[in-house]
């Protein structure tokens, strides 16, 4: 699902990235966009994109194999499993992309996000293949 909605916002990314530029050249600071940089940025975001799909195969493979065969229980369908879920899912987001910045290990992979010397939107493509 996620995949799905990243490609189908991709249109209106590039038209943002076209307007940022245009805006940047039309008030005088477009050194704040290098043709270099930004297609560095737009090749690891599709790196990242096809990476990630092979890698959300693998552990949607993982996790329903884990949840047919040694799940202790099943959770029920309901609003407040979802909400739970949600809070969760953003719980341990948050202390992975903290390692990210605190753990060596972890920083190896998630450093090609900070590497950028500028700061445009192209930037937000800059997501590591390994960090799934």
């Amino acid at each position: 699902m996620e995949n799905i909605l990243t490609i189908s916002f991709i249109p209106v990314f590039l038209i943002m990235v076209l307007a940022e530029l245009a805006y940047l050249k039309k008030i005088k600071k477009s050194e704040f966009y290098r043709l270099n940089d930004a297609i560095t940025n737009l090749n690891v975001g599709i790196g990242f994109m096809l990476t990630r799909l092979f890698t959300n195969g693998l552990l949607m493979g993982a996790y329903l194999f884990f949840y047919e065969e040694l799940a202790i229980f099943k959770m029920p369908n309901n609003v407040w499993t979802w909400i739970a879920a949600f809070f969760l899912f953003d719980f341990f987001f948050y202390w992975a992309h903290r390692w990210g910045h605190e753990v060596n290990l972890f920083w190896a992979a998630h450093s090609v996000h900070h590497q950028s010397e500028d700061f445009n939107l192209t930037v937000a493509l800059r997501q590591s293949w390994l960090h799934s």
